[in-house]
């Protein structure tokens, strides 16, 4: 056992110029010490600072990478990381994993997290190592692309994220010609976009094989790889598949009934796109001709300073923990020129704080997104409270429990005093909200139905044409109420457009569950607001000691996903869109 190396820092900065030979001797003595119930405890402190700090080093390089997708000194760095030091952390990291096995203990707490390591631990495979850092690779080579995109509008060069604010104009040509340029400027990109997703499939499928998950034909069966990597204990693709039907029994005509309203109340033909908001199309662009958008605040520090303050309406320590990530610069909330897309919530695990991404423009859609985003921080700075980092490691469908919940836990605020709306844009922005979160359900089905097919079939999704084919079938099963004909290419690239499918496979069916225990949780604080909020932290506070079911117990919901939930939750929904209506 070596006793002469030094200790760890407690500072990233200097970790992240450690060298791999710097940082093996650390992992060598921890698979050196003999474990027992006496020392496991201290033992699994000193891992969690080691991989602590390893993945607050790749945390901080990934954040960077999207931060600037142009910066190839910035991309250098990360792809060293994943390339030189990446494969050996997880081989070492699989080590210590057997040995806490093998050792047949189970520290207090551990119980859950022990059985996710021996998940992990069950698919690991040395042969996947180079092929996890060309997924990685190839996921940034789809940010670089999408990152890059900009239109000119009205002269000036705009991303298409600063095109957003555009389709809540009440002009319908202005939004149309908003609409096909976006779409066009994405449509340019197809052929790029094809070539990384065949690579990226083909890699996929043999990370699965190796790990030793075919189908019957002998192709990689990477769903079953993917359902065990995401540590999907408590429910199978059956189980999705089941919910995506209660999804088009019930969700499906509801949706249809809100854009039947629109129809009527625009006074068109039949609805467009354009009459959507953005090219996704979750939502009404604007409700009535001549109605001023909604525009909630002027500068990134107005979004800030009046989220915080919802925050502390909603709980003081909530409103603390955001007050934290504005006092030590943990929020870049702006859009920006070669800026990869989305938003996300990313946790830097040594120094314990989360730090929020995303890429604000203007819209109620952003402060949407950091409501969001803060729930994920919020559930971090809970959990941090946890000895050990395998002990935070929560599930992605609670997860999103946890950002979903804090949107709906938020929305009765939009009209506080100095806040974002009066009474009548509040009530506005809180129908836009229910509305769409009832037309996400379908399209999360899309998507997840879509993924389904590819990983069942992919010899056939390999060739992208027949990607194009299925998704437009999808969207005509689930997607009613708008009309597309004219837009053949764009409405069957629409899959290109969701970048869960190129980045994170099969993450999207979680969305669709947490925003189902979201409207529970919010449903919970309708009858009684302070004990909802209580029981949603005490949740968030068990990080990943739990299965889902009991996660969702705890923070007052029903880890079910038939009909009859659906249902309920639905007619709360309606009749609450139907109260603020008035």
């Amino acid at each position: 056992m070596n006793n002469l190396i030094k200790p760890l820092p407690n500072d990233v900065q200097e970790f992240s110029t450690w060298s791999w030979e710097h940082i093996e001797p650390y992992y060598a003595r921890l698979n050196e010490s003999e474990l027992n119930a006496q020392n496991v405890n201290a033992w699994l402190a000193d891992w969690s600072q080691l991989a602590s700090l390893l993945d607050e080093r790749y945390q901080r390089l990934q954040l960077a990478t999207t931060q600037n997708t142009a910066d190839k000194e910035i991309e250098a760095a990360f792809n060293h990381f994943v390339e030189e030091i990446y494969p050996k952390y997880q081989s070492a990291e699989q080590t210590l994993k057997e040995k806490l096995i093998a050792s047949g203990l189970t520290p207090n707490g551990f119980e859950t997290p022990l059985r996710n390591l021996r998940a992990e631990a069950n698919i690991f495979r040395a042969e996947n190592l180079p092929l996890q850092t060309l997924d990685q690779k190839l996921e940034k080579e789809f940010d670089r692309i999408i990152g890059s995109e900009t239109v000119m509008w009205n002269g000036e060069e705009k991303t298409p994220a600063q095109i957003l604010p555009v389709f809540q104009n009440p002009d319908r040509a202005t939004r149309e010609r908003a609409w096909h340029l976006v779409l066009n400027k994405r449509l340019e990109n197809r052929a790029a976009l094809n070539e990384v997703w065949t690579r990226m499939l083909q890699n996929r499928l043999e990370m699965a094989k190796n790990a030793g998950f075919t189908l019957p034909d002998g192709t990689g069966d990477y769903r079953a790889y993917r359902w065990q990597q995401y540590l999907r204990f408590d429910y199978t693709p059956a189980d999705a598949k089941q919910f995506d039907a209660a999804i088009e029994q019930v969700v499906v005509p509801a949706a249809a009934r809100i854009y039947e309203k629109y129809h009527t109340r625009l006074g068109v033909e039949t609805l467009r796109p354009w009459d959507l908001q953005g090219p996704q199309g979750f939502f009404i662009a604007t409700d009535t001709p001549n109605v001023t958008p909604l525009r909630p605040y002027q500068s990134d520090a107005e979004l800030i300073e009046k989220c915080a303050a919802i925050f502390h309406d909603v709980d003081a320590e909530l409103g603390a923990y955001f007050d934290t990530m504005r006092a030590e610069n943990l929020l870049d909330l702006p859009n920006r020129k070669n800026k990869a897309p989305g938003g996300y919530c990313t946790t830097f695990e040594n120094a314990k704080r989360p730090f929020i991404f995303m890429n604000a423009v203007g819209t109620h859609e952003d402060v949407q997104t950091l409501l969001h985003e803060a729930g994920h921080a919020f559930h971090a700075f809970e959990a941090f409270q946890l000895p050990y980092i395998q002990q935070r490691m929560m599930g992605l469908e609670f997860a999103e429990v946890a950002s979903m919940g804090m949107e709906f836990l938020g929305a009765p605020y939009l009209n506080r005093a100095g806040g974002f709306y009066n009474d009548a844009d509040a009530a506005r922005a809180r129908i836009e909200k229910l509305e769409s979160s009832i037309f996400f359900w379908p399209y999360m089905a899309v998507v997840d139905t879509f993924q389904h097919w590819v990983y069942e079939n992919p010899k056939d999704a390999l060739d992208t044409e027949n990607c194009d084919a299925q998704w437009g079938e999808l969207w005509e099963r689930y997607m009613r109420g708008v009309d597309w004909s004219g837009l053949e290419e764009e409405r069957v690239t629409g899959w290109q457009r969701k970048l869960h499918i190129f980045t994170s496979p099969f993450y999207y069916i979680e969305y669709g569950m947490a925003q189902l225990g979201a409207v529970q949780v919010w449903a919970n604080a309708l009858r009684d607001q302070p004990r909802a909020v209580q029981d949603y932290k005490r949740a968030l506070a068990l990080g990943g000691t739990e299965p889902l079911p009991k996660l969702f117990e705890t923070a007052g919901a029903k880890f079910r996903f038939d009909a009859a939930t659906l249902r309920e939750a639905v007619a709360l929904m309606e009749t609450t869109i139907e109260q603020l209506e008035q």
